[in-house]
């Protein structure tokens, strides 16, 4: 655990705080309402068919896009990244899917299914599943356009030429294959490969919706605009020291690797 017993940090009485919090409050407050208005926006983007018949191998045998829905008319993907020469999850994609369990039971009641989709073959996955203790559909893309349709992976050849789109924008992954920092290094042999590889895969959100028998696409978002899934994220955020990030490296494990 970290020594924060260095920390400095201002003291004032009950009365200073309070009208600090009071004016943080009417700062929290708009920054409520425009989430909410965020939201609005999202629900109203234009449905885009989707024409592309995929394949999944899910944990009740092979399947289609539409059999994801587990008999509701919405689904959310999570986009893990676990590649098909991962021997375990990414520990960031592990950590936010640690929350799945408890939710998804009430977005289900909501007819909203929530699977989670990779590239690995489905013995990984379910292997990893059982290691974590996971009970959340999860469904593997291997041998699928599915993950470079929706900007959650890219092949050798794209990350070698540059031409990866991330976040609705094209992103140069050259540098990417050269990167050594310990954090990085951390992270893939965490996942048993090198960097280049677990960066072939990409973390994202996408929704779908099911409507006379055909399969529509009406959201995605990636990098950034995935923290407010990162239960772990909501509650540091909110505690004093926040995320720790600056000073700790790698700060986060899977839950299994605290000691």
């Amino acid at each position: 655990m970290p020594d924060n017993t260095a920390v400095h940090h201002e003291v004032g009485t009950y009365e200073q705080w309070l009208a600090a919090r009071l004016d943080l409050l009417e700062e929290e407050k708009e920054h409520t309402r425009r989430g909410d208005e965020l939201a609005r926006r999202r629900q109203a983007l234009p449905w885009v068919k989707v024409e592309k018949k995929y394949r999944f191998e899910t944990e009740d045998g092979p399947g289609r896009l539409a059999d994801l829905f587990r008999g509701n008319s919405q689904l959310l993907v999570y986009h893990f990244m676990f590649g098909e020469d991962f021997t375990a999850g990414c520990p960031s994609c592990s950590s936010i899917a640690d929350g799945f369990n408890g939710f998804a039971i009430h977005l289900a009641h909501h007819d909203v299914t929530l699977c989670a989709v990779s590239r690995a073959p489905i013995e990984k996955l379910r292997a990893y599943k059982h290691r974590m203790g996971w009970t959340f559909p999860w469904a593997s893309s291997q041998g699928s356009d599915f993950n470079l349709d929706f900007q959650a992976g890219c092949t050798v050849e794209q990350q070698r030429s540059g031409t990866v789109e991330y976040n609705f924008r094209p992103q140069d992954t050259r540098g990417s294959l050269t990167l050594d920092a310990p954090w990085a290094l951390a992270i893939s042999n965490g996942c048993g490969t090198d960097w280049p590889t677990y960066v072939r895969e990409s973390p994202g959100v996408s929704a779908f919706v099911l409507r006379g028998g055909e399969v529509y696409h009406t959201y995605s978002a990636y990098a950034r605009g995935i923290d407010g899934l990162w239960g772990m994220y909501q509650w540091l955020d909110r505690a004093p020291l926040g995320r720790n990030e600056p000073d700790l490296g790698l700060w986060w494990k899977r839950h299994d690797e605290y000691r």
